[in-house]
């Protein structure tokens, strides 16, 4: 009589194993979740940088080669595929010979971020102007 009790016992987890095990899943996603996703929108974030550092070195060659800098991208001596997650705005300037400027802004969501730019000018990475967070930037 004794065998057949032993079998009829099936074994598993309780409902209160179940429920600490979902309380700690939760836990471990809500500071989990977060870091991930600014992990993200730095990546996202480090595209504007790669691509305006190249940019400001053609530049730096099509002024050498002129003495002025290049009104239009195009005629720049380099090939750029426009940046996936960033509207470019520029180059632009009051004096071509002098200075350029480019600002790309962040189109689409950004992981709670919101909408921020990064401006570059022939001096590099503007920090004062742009508005992209401290903590997205390559640099820090």
């Amino acid at each position: 009589m004794q065998i057949n009790q032993n079998r009829s016992r099936k074994a598993g987890f309780s409902l209160v194993e179940l429920t600490i095990v979902v309380v700690i899943l939760g836990v471990l996603a809500t500071f989990a979740v977060p870091r991930f996703m600014a992990s993200v929108e730095r990546s996202k974030a480090a595209e504007a940088f790669n691509y305006l550092t190249q940019i400001q070195t053609a530049q730096q060659t099509y002024n050498a080669r002129t003495g002025r800098y290049a009104s239009k991208v195009k005629d720049l001596d380099v090939t750029l595929q426009a940046p996936k997650y960033f509207k470019v705005s520029g180059p632009t300037s009051s004096n071509w010979e002098k200075n350029w400027k480019m600002t790309l802004t962040r189109n689409g969501s950004s992981s709670g971020y919101g909408k921020y730019t990064v401006i570059w000018t022939q001096d590099g990475f503007d920090s004062r102007k742009s508005s992209i967070p401290r903590d997205l930037r390559p640099t820090n």
